[in-house]
């Protein structure tokens, strides 16, 4: 995300990955997944931008829990 709010191409890539896996499998993909679908081999860069989201209030994720992203809050 810039400093303006807008949110990246890249923080897009994974906010389709998301919601695409919510409707084809039920439920949000593993870190390690939305890793490899957006290009992106570090874990904590994915867990980074995944922060980013929710601090904008675009995903909710649960502590501890595999696939725990949501969409909104």
């Amino acid at each position: 995300m810039s400093r303006d709010g807008v949110v990246s191409p890249r923080q897009e890539s994974i906010l389709r990955v998301i919601r695409n896996s919510i409707i084809d499998c039920g439920e949000g993909p593993t870190v390690r997944q939305i890793g490899g679908r957006v290009g992106l081999p570090s874990t904590s860069s994915v867990v980074y931008q995944l922060g980013r989201l929710e601090g904008l209030g675009l995903i909710s994720r649960s502590c501890r829990r595999w696939r725990s992203c949501r969409l909104g809050t």
